[in-house]
Formats: C-alpha cells, structure tokens, sequence
C-alpha cells in the first residue's frame, strides 16, 4: 500500500502540472504542449544524446514527418502498422504522416553509392512520428499519439554485425548508467506475422544471442515478440520504486535494405546488400521524461534542473544587488530565477521547496554589504555564505560529478 501512495506522489501527471513542465489540451488530445521548463529538460536530454552520438560516431540526420504512401508499402509497415497510421492527400497523392523513421534512414543510404570502406554508417535521427492511439490508452507522457524516437539506422556488412550490436550494447548501458538505473534485458524473437524466411530469421536471432553472451549479459528470451522485420533486443530500466519500463531496442533487419534495393560496393567490386540494425535508447524522448519525472519524484539532479538556483531577495532593498547575482550565474550558464516579491521569507522559501528548486540563495544586509550570498540546499538545509563565484564552482562540481 505504501508503494502505491509513493507512486501516486510520483505520477507525473500531477508533478508535470505542478512543476510547469508540461500539459495536455483537448485541441490535441494524446500530443503533448511543452511548456518553458519542461523544455529545459527536454533540451538537456537531446544535449546529452548528441554528445555520447557524436563521440560513438554517429551522424546525426532529419528526415520528413510526410513521405507518399508507397514508401510505406514498400517498406511492410502499411500491411503491417496502417490501422495506427495517420494519412493526408495533396496533389491527387495518398501521403502517410511516419510512425517510424527508418524508411527516411533508408532514402538518405540510397541518396548516393556506397562502398564498403564506408560501412558501419550509423545515422541518428530524434525523429517526431505519429502513430494513432486509442483514446482511452493516452497517459500523459506514457502513452501519447505524437513523440520523439531517438532512432538510429545503421548499415552493416554482415562480418560487422556482432561488433556494432556490441558497441550499441555498450552505449545503451552507458546512458542508463548516467541516470543510476539498472535494467534488465530480454530477447523478442519472430512473432507470428513476420516478413521474410525462417532461415533469416534464425540467423538474425542467433547474431543477436551471440553478442549477449559473448558480453556475459544476463537475459530472458520473450518468444513471438520481435518486430515483423527481425528480431530485437529489448532494455526494461528499473525505477527508484522497482517499477519496470522498457525503453531501449536493438533489432537486427536483413528485410528491409533487400526490400528497398539498398547496396554497396564489395571489395571484390560487386554489388552487396547492407543489413540494418535498428536502435532506440531513450525510447522516446517524452516516455523517458515521464520515467524521469516520476524516477526522481521531480527531484531532478541539478544538471537536469528546470531552474537550478532561486535567488530570495529579503526587502526591496537587495534587489539591485540579487538582480546582479542573477546576471553573474547567467554568464556561468546556471539556469537561475530572482524571486524579488514583497512577501515573508517563509513564504518564498516555502514556495521554492515546493517547486523542488534545488538551491536557494538569500541576500540580506550582510550578503549584499560583502558581495556575497547564503546558500541553502534543498532537503540539506544551510551550506553558510560563500561569494558568488565559490557558488558557480560548486554548482559547476556537483554538475560534472554527475556527468
């Protein structure tokens, strides 16, 4: 019963309208409006993802939200996946809006010819689709019609393919680690409706085995689960309440570059098909900041903090000197609000505790007389007075013990 108060406490429904992060409206129901903080958060995540993409050797691309129907048909996902597709028609043309975004990874391969010197090529997308879900399905971030999927598409020879799933492997436990969550791992093997041969299929399954435990990674096997395009990998992350949420997947494709005519030139100067692995690590950007939300209670780790400082000006009397304090920790890059309200300090306190702000910094006679401000950490209570430039050193510490 405890964990069931603890998770409700958590929801982050209730913590995403509370802390101004995010917001539902009935002019787009199941699609998401972020608001100014919730951005920030949103924004850091992308930062982070970029940063770990470009030192794996990832390309980061964008590709169309619209492309013409037959691409869909061609690439299985209308026999398979149309019923939660959304469609429009311009120019006497049938156009799909993407529930995915490999067939777009796939057209930009094919946009030039290739050689084999060039492959592994990973592309990396933060790509927005749609994909039509039941309205009583919709939950906040959970469950939504229109999100973000840190896709990636890479394009193998076969002898790379154990090597790169390895790499994924291990830049998918890096990113976890980053956040403090375990996970557990599962094989999805070939679900009933499926394209392609058994044998692929089996061969796909088997590379897939081999990288997890040659990397001595424990797993279950979840039989019928993969993709109708090849088997996958799939990452559970536990949450601080032991609650299990799958969020990464890896999935071995051999069907689709066949399917799109995809092909490089070998060293022996003929022609060969690529495979393509699929990959997600956070999932989807706004799952992931759901998992987050309610992970850390909306206690977020200060790298991750909408706003990081509050400033609490004591009377009129400080404000030029906290609205100078303000501009100093701006220049330092620390997300920081100046709270200059003639209001009792209680109130101001109390209402920076509930914003679950993760420092204040108060300015009286004192700090303002010797260019200072005391400095106190939420659920640690007072730190003692520091200048402002000791404060900017230990933000900037405690950011990059957590990076």
């Amino acid at each position: 019963m405890s964990n069931q108060i603890e998770a409700e406490k958590r929801n982050h429904r209730k913590l995403g309208q509370e802390l101004e992060l995010f917001t539902s409206m009935e002019e787009s129901p199941g699609m998401p409006f972020f608001l100014p903080k919730g951005m920030v958060i949103r924004n850091e995540l992308e930062n982070l993802w970029r940063e770990k993409h470009q030192k794996a050797g990832y390309q980061e691309i964008k590709t169309p939200i619209m492309m013409k129907q037959e691409i869909w048909e061609q690439s299985g996902h209308w026999q398979h996946y149309k019923d939660n597709m959304y469609f429009s028609h311009v120019d006497e043309q049938s156009y799909a809006i993407k529930p995915m975004s490999c067939p777009g990874a796939i057209l930009i391969f094919n946009n030039k010819r290739r050689s084999y010197r060039e492959l592994p090529i990973r592309f990396a997308e933060l790509g927005l689709v749609h994909r039509h879900e039941l309205s009583g399905s919709i939950n906040g971030l959970l469950r939504v019609r229109s999100f973000t999927q840190d896709d990636a598409h890479l394009f193998v020879r076969v002898d790379q393919i154990e090597s790169e799933i390895d790499k994924v492997l291990s830049l998918i436990d890096e990113f976890y680690a980053h956040f403090g969550f375990e996970y557990k791992v599962e094989l999805s093997t070939r679900p009933d409706e499926y394209m392609g041969s058994k044998e692929i299929w089996d061969e796909a399954e088997f590379a897939l085995e081999s990288v997890l435990k040659s990397k001595g990674m424990p797993y279950q096997i979840n039989p019928g689960d993969g993709a109708f395009y090849g088997p996958k990998i799939d990452f559970h992350i536990l949450d601080s309440l032991g609650r299990s949420w799958q969020c990464g997947t890896v999935q071995l494709d051999f069907q689709m570059p066949e399917k799109f005519g995809c092909s490089y030139v070998g060293e022996d100067g003929k022609l060969h098909c690529p495979v393509m692995i699929h990959r997600a690590i956070y999932g989807s950007v706004e799952r992931f900041m759901a998992i987050l939300i309610e992970h850390f209670a909306g206690d977020f780790p200060l790298w991750l903090a909408p706003v990081q400082a509050k400033i609490i000006a004591i009377s009129d009397s400080h404000i030029d000197y906290a609205s100078e304090v303000k501009s100093q920790l701006e220049s330092a890059g620390i997300r920081v609000e100046l709270d200059s309200r003639s209001e009792k300090m209680g109130l101001k306190i109390r209402e920076a505790e509930k914003q679950k702000i993760p420092y204040m910094l108060i300015i009286g006679d004192q700090e303002a007389r010797d260019r200072s401000v005391a400095i106190r950490k939420r659920k640690e209570g007072n730190l003692g007075v520091m200048s402002v430039q000791a404060v900017i050193e230990h933000f900037s510490e405690e950011i990059n013990a957590n990076n």
